[in-house]
């Protein structure tokens, strides 16, 4: 049988239409509280006919923002408000993830309580700006974490987990990737620590497996994912060598039997910063369960990266961002609707529910 996008797919238990799924895309518009809302229910319904959506990166408590109206999943509030999105998509026959996020770094102390300093491996600024309610504003040097408060990251994580699991969810995604907390350990650009949680990839390693033991303590392993951005320069990242981190962190992860491993794939901006290109086949040949690509893919090159068996399945930001029908245009080899990047972040219902669905002929 031929594969294709529009093969199905069975993940874990859950059963997938097709292999599309809906990457997470932060788009700013949570409520007051950083409460989910139903315009952001509206939303996700609307894409329900991917085979998989991602909700997007959820904060696990308020020290893990970064970014103004994120939503969180670290309240009584924010449960409910998920909720409604999570009944929406139910009620539409979708399946959804939710991301748990800390972004360690970027941040600021507008964003954090009391005006605190954010927290990082080491005291390490980024390059840059940081996104506050006031505009943008240089990154502050954040403060590296005691190794006596890393339990209760994980502790964040884990509570995230089984908020996200009241909130009925059908699984969760640890966000390893994009330079937030996770992959700033992991890399030795951002991590100079000389505990058990720095130096060595052993210990690199150790904080993004034992958040993932957590969470996967909360859901079984089969409704949980990772994803890692092991070319990735977003966020002022780099490491000393990224094929030798990221094999051993993927090799690493198949100790869990996890529902899938997400891969943010090299970009031009990625090499244009000095990264280097960590190959997905190297990290396919090293992980034994599902793996996910995301990286600017289109119709044709989804399918021949499937037809091949390079990946499984493929995640899409931006196209799901603007072609809420996605499987069905693709389907049918229908135009799609060009994205309105002055739209992506903040804002109401223009460029976030309003894009048009394919009319019938």
């Amino acid at each position: 049988m031929d594969i294709n996008l529009l093969s199905p797919y069975k993940l874990g238990n859950l059963e997938l239409p097709n292999r599309l799924v809906m990457a997470p895309l932060t788009r700013n518009r949570a409520g007051k509280g950083n409460v989910p809302r139903p315009l952001n229910a509206t939303y996700y319904a609307q894409r329900a006919s991917a085979g998989l959506i991602i909700a997007e990166a959820t904060q696990v408590s308020p020290q893990g923002q970064g970014y103004p109206s994120t939503p969180g999943i670290h309240s009584a509030e924010q449960v409910e408000g998920w909720k409604l999105v999570t009944d929406a998509v139910h009620q539409q026959g979708g399946r959804i993830f939710l991301q748990l996020w800390h972004v360690g770094r970027i941040s600021h102390p507008d964003l954090q309580p009391d005006g605190a300093l954010p927290v990082a491996p080491s005291a390490i600024a980024p390059k840059g700006e940081a996104s506050t309610y006031e505009g943008p504003k240089p990154f502050v040097t954040p403060r590296a974490l005691e190794t006596a408060e890393i339990p209760e990251i994980i502790e964040q994580y884990r509570q995230g987990a089984k908020n996200a699991l009241q909130a009925g969810f059908d699984g969760v995604e640890v966000h390893g990737a994009n330079g937030y907390l996770l992959d700033q350990f992991l890399r030795d650009g951002t991590n100079q620590r000389t505990d058990e949680y720095g130096g060595s990839l052993e210990n690199r390693a150790r904080l993004l497996l034992e958040v993932t033991e957590a969470v996967t303590e909360v859901w079984g392993a089969d409704r949980v994912g990772v994803r890692l951005s092991p070319s990735g320069t977003f966020n002022d990242m780099h490491d000393s060598d990224p094929l030798s981190t990221f094999s051993y962190a993927t090799q690493a992860l198949n100790r869990f039997g996890l529902a899938y491993l997400h891969i943010i794939e090299v970009n031009e901006s990625d090499l244009r910063h000095g990264g280097t290109e960590v190959p997905t086949s190297v990290l396919r040949d090293r992980f034994t369960g599902t793996l996910m690509v995301n990286g600017g893919y289109d119709w044709e090159r989804s399918n021949a990266v499937l037809a091949k068996g390079e990946a499984d399945l493929v995640s899409f930001g931006t196209l799901f961002l603007a072609n809420p029908d996605l499987p069905k245009r693709f389907a049918a080899n229908a135009p799609l609707n060009q994205p309105d990047p002055t739209t992506f972040y903040g804002g109401g219902e223009k460029g976030y529910t309003d894009y048009p669905f394919l009319q019938a002929s």
